[in-house]
């Protein structure tokens, strides 16, 4: 799968750290993930299986670091983390009933929409933000249909995260990512135990992404909850 798996490796493990460093401050780092493991050779499901693996690592780091600080609200999101479970696992599922083919051709065209969305999306930030709906709701529409897209696809699933925890639930950018970070490993998670009865997962480079993932989630956590809002924007 590997031309050079002496250059190769190191390589994704440098792009783990960084897409864990991303991921855990705003999310997006499977933008820089996912083309990682598709110039690899990989077939489509493979990548978004591989994918999952590596980042399960990064985001369970972050969560933990941002539960051990307070900042993830737990109480409030359980239906939400028990939604997005169940909405990750259909995704995975379903991606695996497409083409190959198809994949080839949607997830370049996916990456490049999302890269460019990001790249001119206004930015989130605290003024004006009010409590628009209840966890209740936000786990309905959001946990179910965020997971459901990070199962199927991913990248960018903590930025919508974040983006609607603050908008919506009117939370703070801190409180916001800790909340960002408890779904999205949900997700990963939901998606990654589909994974492993496919037999789609590459193990080896899955776990040397992991590694990666998991210093830059650590790195990552603790830079958003050093110098908060600021860094976030």
């Amino acid at each position: 799968m590997l031309t050079d798996p002496a250059i190769s490796l190191p390589l994704l493990f440098f792009v783990g750290i960084a897409a864990g460093f991303v991921d855990a401050i705003a999310g997006g780092g499977g933008l820089l993930s996912v083309p990682a493991l598709m110039w690899t050779g990989m077939t489509p499901v493979q990548a978004l299986a591989t994918n999952k693996l590596q980042a399960t690592f990064g985001t369970f780091t972050a969560t933990m670091n941002y539960i051990r600080n307070g900042i993830v609200p737990l109480r409030e999101l359980r239906l939400a983390v028990i939604l997005t479970f169940i909405g990750s696992a259909a995704g995975a599922i379903l991606v695996q009933q497409l083409p190959n083919q198809l994949l080839e051709d949607f997830i370049p065209f996916l990456l490049i929409c999302f890269a460019l969305y990001f790249l001119f999306a206004h930015k989130v930030d605290e003024q004006d933000r009010h409590k628009r709906i209840t966890p209740l709701v936000f786990g309905l529409l959001f946990g179910t249909s965020l997971g459901f897209y990070d199962g199927f696809f991913g990248p960018g699933t903590g930025t919508f995260f974040m983006f609607a925890f603050v908008s919506l639930l009117g939370y703070s950018l801190q409180k916001a990512v800790g909340g960002t970070k408890l779904l999205n490993f949900t997700s990963n998670l939901a998606a990654l135990v589909v994974f492993l009865f496919s037999g789609q997962i590459l193990w080896l480079i899955g776990l040397v992404m992991g590694a990666g993932q998991v210093i830059g989630g650590y790195l990552g956590s603790h830079v958003t909850l050093r110098h908060g809002s600021r860094i976030i924007r």
